[in-house]
């Protein structure tokens, strides 16, 4: 987890030490009802990160945490946007993500 940087930042990093920073523009929403706290902010991006790993993107940006009320009832919507990090400037198809990250697992924790 980064934080006290923006997604632009962030680039600007990632760029410097030869990488590419890639944006999906496809923005991922999810619903929780009550109050915004801890469990059900954990809660959403756990559903959210999900959506993320099916696609084997690396990376997701939260851009919004929105609370709203509907007949008095409280609920939220937590928005992103995926992102994947990679030192290819053309990002890489879902299967080339799996296979990259599943060395990268093989690699670190010497899973099969």
């Amino acid at each position: 987890m980064i934080k006290g940087l923006d997604g632009f930042s962030l680039d600007r990093k990632i760029h410097t030490a030869g990488w590419n920073f890639f944006f999906i523009a496809t923005e991922l929403k999810v619903m929780i009802f009550g109050v915004i706290g801890a469990m059900n902010i954990h809660s959403a991006l756990k559903r959210i990160l999900e959506k993320v790993r099916q696609q084997n993107f690396n990376c997701f940006e939260v851009t919004g945490i929105v609370a709203k009320r509907f007949l008095g009832v409280p609920y939220a919507i937590v928005s992103g946007h995926s992102r994947h990090v990679q030192q290819s400037c053309m990002l890489d198809g879902v299967q080339e993500r799996h296979t990259a990250q599943s060395r990268r697992l093989e690699a670190e924790y010497g899973w099969h």
